[in-house]
């Protein structure tokens, strides 16, 4: 148990789309808050329109941290995000203000809020590259059931995650120890409220689509092209996220436009489902859906009968 002068944290989980920025900036005003990202994607820079990154006019009333802090080639780890997410934490209790971490990536969040305990193991350049060459020419598949084999609890984390296979595979090279053996819980010294954000999966499907059609009108093409023109490839980790890698064959002349956006909406529509599927295993949460008309003031309800009026700003 936490002790009673341990700073309080509120933690927002849920999948994309379904409001997370809009609450945390809520609770923020609300508060006297900070944000703390640990969305995989809005750290980094260059990455506007397909991430629905949080506006700068947004950001000028709420301070956000972790937001534009690695450029798209850059290789991010889950200990370098927990560490810069503390760091970032103790800054804000620090001058007494609320953090308020908020994410969609269930890897970043639970490390953060659990306090995983992460392996500390230095890249393996040459490992990671012998790899990679595997999955281009076989699949995933094989490697990933080689993970299955050493450590099926990594290999059921890493889902169908290229990197996070390499990684998981490139710790037990290097330490001769399964990754989930290495690793294991140091609950930091914060009292969290743990809320989870949740909508009607058709509902949500029908605003993700919309969403999609608004970014390729906000020019969303131009921005890939941009980001190519900047000397990235399809190879750097940014252009893993959804609604970029899907828009680089329509570049290349390989598919429509059109193919492409049925594409984005496909992945997006199952990586909701991933992102759901997790965050029903997590156990703590406080649900909250954002489809009913009172979802806001659930949500202030929620954090004042944690937070009490104390915190509360003057209006």
């Amino acid at each position: 148990m936490a002790e009673p002068e341990h700073p309080f944290v509120i933690a927002i989980f849920g999948p994309t789309g379904v409001g997370k920025t809009s609450a945390a900036i809520d609770l923020a005003l609300r508060y006297n808050g900070e944000v703390v990202n640990a969305d995989s994607r809005y750290l980094y820079r260059h990455l506007e329109i397909g991430v629905a990154k949080p506006t700068l006019e947004k950001r000028r009333g709420v301070r956000h941290h972790l937001i534009d802090v690695f450029d798209p080639t850059d290789f991010i780890t889950i200990a370098q995000v927990q560490q810069m997410a503390y760091a970032a934490i103790d800054d804000i209790v620090r001058r007494d203000k609320l953090p308020i971490v908020v994410g969609g990536t269930p890897l970043y969040m639970n490390a953060i809020v659990d306090g995983w305990r992460i392996p500390e193991v230095a890249p393996d350049w040459p490992f990671r590259e012998q790899l990679a060459q595997r999955i281009d020419r076989d699949g995933l598949a094989t490697i990933a059931a080689e993970l299955a084999r050493i450590d099926p609890v990594a290999a059921e984390r890493s889902g169908q995650n290229p990197r996070r296979v390499i990684r998981a595979l490139e710790i037990y090279h290097v330490t001769g120890r399964p990754m989930s053996e290495l690793e294991g819980k140091e609950p930091p010294p914060y009292r969290t409220l743990r809320i989870a954000l949740t909508r009607d999966r058709d509902d949500l499907y029908r605003m993700l689509d919309s969403r999609v059609d608004d970014q390729i009108a906000a020019g969303l093409l131009d921005e890939v092209r941009g980001l190519i023109a900047m000397g990235m490839t399809g190879e750097d980790p940014a252009f893993s996220s959804i609604g970029y890698r899907q828009l680089l064959p329509v570049l290349t002349g390989e598919q429509s436009l059109e193919q492409a956006v049925a594409r984005i909406k496909h992945d997006t529509h199952r990586y909701v489902r991933h992102q759901m599927t997790w965050l029903r295993k997590t156990p703590g949460l406080h649900w909250i859906d954002t489809g009913a008309e009172t979802w806001k003031s659930e949500l202030l309800a929620l954090a004042h009968a944690h937070l009490g009026s104390a915190s509360t700003t003057e209006s």
